[in-house]
């Protein structure tokens, strides 16, 4: 996994499922607070009926709270993404865009949340939305968190 958002933005460039259906992450904080990834409807994107595929909307929003999660924590932690749901509002055309948000409260929640090794699901929302601004479709995603077992040194 890439350590900064800035490198996930130029490995996931050329991540071949994103790389073929034309998803790229187009703005990354460095701090890792948020990121914007954009998918552009084209002749070789698009489908039958001219519009975005659905698999593709819900796979430019799949790793993308997980990674930034992950990157705010820091090591020490399991996040993985446990479920998604996603409702489509009206078909995509054009350019198509998802942010995510990963707030400072949130992460300090999570962090109090998986304190002793507990683990923590909690949900989080984006809209993909079109060139006007019109939400395509509305997004969650379920993310599962763990602090890691830390093993006593041998003496």
């Amino acid at each position: 996994m890439a350590n900064t958002p800035s490198t996930l933005r130029r490995v996931m460039r050329w991540w071949p499922p994103y790389l073929g259906a034309g998803v790229r992450v187009v703005e990354a904080d460095p701090a890792g607070r948020h990121l914007t990834v954009e998918h552009r409807v084209t002749r070789l994107t698009r489908n039958a009926f001219g519009t975005a595929f659905g698999g593709t909307m819900a796979s430019m929003t799949d790793p993308f709270f997980c990674l930034l999660i992950a990157h705010r924590l820091g090591s020490g932690y399991r996040v993985w993404d446990t479920q998604g749901h996603i409702l489509f509002r009206t078909p995509g055309h054009g350019r198509l865009r998802a942010t995510f948000v990963v707030t400072d409260e949130v992460v300090d929640a999570i962090r109090e949340a998986t304190d002793g090794g507990r683990k923590h699901l909690r949900w989080f929302r984006t809209d993909i939305v079109d060139e006007s601004g019109t939400v395509v479709a509305e997004v969650s995603r379920e993310v599962y968190v763990r602090k890691t077992r830390v093993m006593a040194s041998e003496p």
